[in-house]
């Protein structure tokens, strides 16, 4: 039986974002190797650090400081779909008794006005709880998850690239 797998997890750190934000990049909820790290995108085949730095002409960042100082110069705020659920290990096709993220602190806090959800769990969470509260439409991009193998490095840069205005790559 698989329901004796299924562990309820609450997000355990909290969203990177200040006053100056004006992109939310949302995932739907942190992996395993993300809850180990407390921090976003931890699983090392996870393809977001990649991505976002190159759409950005940064180097890669190695540290969590250092990803953090790439996102706050960028104006880029993170946080997820979901603050808690239950889950087996990171499986976003696993989850259910869904309890969503408290977005407005962090819209109402900064300068956000567009919503970027990395991957298609995060879309569908963001627009059944959140979408209607914040007033903002949803770009939906493709994962950067390793499980989304159907996209290289260079088709997710080209795609995140398109969605990341041109006052964050400054």
């Amino acid at each position: 039986m698989t329901e004796d797998r299924y562990e309820h997890i609450v997000h355990p750190f909290p969203p990177l974002y200040d006053e100056k934000s004006r992109i939310l990049i949302l995932g739907s909820l942190p992996s395993v190797k993300s809850r180990e790290q407390m921090f976003f995108y931890g699983h090392p085949q996870n393809r977001f650090w990649k991505v976002i730095s190159r759409v950005l002409g940064e180097k890669l960042p190695v540290t969590i400081d250092d990803k953090k100082a790439m996102l706050h110069a960028h104006h880029i705020a993170l946080w997820d779909a979901i603050y808690s659920c239950d889950i087996i290990g990171s499986s976003d096709s696993s989850i259910k008794n869904v309890t969503p993220t408290d977005l407005s602190k962090i819209v109402e806090a900064s300068k956000v006005t567009k919503v970027i959800c990395n991957g298609k769990t995060s879309g569908k969470y963001y627009a059944k709880y959140q979408q209607k509260i914040l007033g903002i439409e949803p770009v939906v991009l493709p994962s950067t998850s390793p499980a989304n193998a159907a996209f290289s490095v260079d088709k997710l840069v080209d795609i995140w690239g398109a969605e990341i205005p041109d006052i964050c790559k400054l």
